[in-house]
């Protein structure tokens, strides 16, 4: 059998971080030539109306977690928001989670926390981000803004908290500076991105001047996990977002947002027994 080729970023540390400089080179050149118009006016007085808030503890535990990368994670993301709270997005902008954020070097304050380098879970500057990434992308599912870039990793880092699954809860990925989190805001009236931590807990809000005429919520179907030939658990599922009318409640429509097959990147152990087929 022949064996697979490996890519350049994977030949060694080196190579990996030559190409790393290619793609962030490329993508400053492209946010250059770029006619988007970026938000980066921020308020600290807030829009009257929640679109949805969302609220989650930073701080995962269990065996194979390390607790100092955990608590850096969580001062990472403290600082990120310190970048983006009270962002206006008006009508017509771009946000992009990197140009609010800048490079995450230990020279700008971010410490190592979690990161996923080639399928594995190492530590790395900035580590844990990819938490309020998702918890970003988890309000503007629940509006009627547009996502102009998303990249997926692995939702099963860790175990679910208290064995309670909710969807999109993670999996969400990001890395300076061109794999980006990006939604652009084509409604009439102005949005505004809150988001601030209180201890250990990370608080989000999505703000707007009045309600839309819609709401949204996320439908996942036939949630298990699966062990593979290669011996690896997989969490299988398909992720719908549906469009209510907001008076009457009716569905208006329901599409496919995740045909998730994430690898499982904790200890197999703790799924429950129940959920695997």
């Amino acid at each position: 059998m022949e064996k697979k080729r490996k890519l350049f970023c994977e030949i060694s540390p080196t190579t990996y971080a030559i190409a790393l400089q290619k793609q962030i080179a490329t993508r400053h050149i492209k946010n250059w030539l770029s006619k988007e118009k970026f938000a980066t006016h921020r308020q600290e007085e807030k829009l009257p109306v929640v679109v949805y808030s969302s609220s989650n503890n930073m701080i995962k535990r269990g065996p194979g977690i390390d607790p100092q990368l955990q608590l850096n994670k969580a001062e990472n993301i403290r600082l990120a928001c310190s970048k983006m709270n009270g962002l206006i997005v008006n009508p017509g902008e771009t946000f992009s989670f990197w140009k609010l954020v800048g490079k995450t070097s230990k020279r700008n304050g971010f410490a190592e926390g979690r990161v996923i380098i080639n399928g594995r879970l190492v530590a790395g500057v900035g580590g844990g981000l990819c938490n309020l990434a998702n918890t970003i992308n988890l309000l503007v599912m629940h509006s009627p803004l547009t996502i102009t870039e998303l990249h997926h990793h692995s939702d099963a880092l860790a175990p679910d908290p208290g064995g309670k699954r909710v969807p999109y809860s993670a999996g969400t990925s990001v890395n300076y500076n061109f794999v980006d989190y990006r939604f652009r805001n084509d409604t009439p009236q102005p949005v505004q991105l809150c988001a601030w931590c209180e201890g250990d807990d990370l608080f989000t809000e999505l703000r707007t001047t009045r309600e839309f005429d819609t709401t949204y919520r996320l439908v996942e179907e036939g949630h298990h996990f699966h062990k593979e030939e290669n011996g690896h658990y997989y969490r299988i599922s398909k992720i719908y977002r549906e469009t209510l009318d907001r008076a009457s409640g009716e569905v208006l429509s329901r599409r496919l947002q995740w045909d998730n097959r994430s690898r499982v990147m904790f200890d197999p152990s703790l799924i429950p027994q129940d959920q695997i087929e």
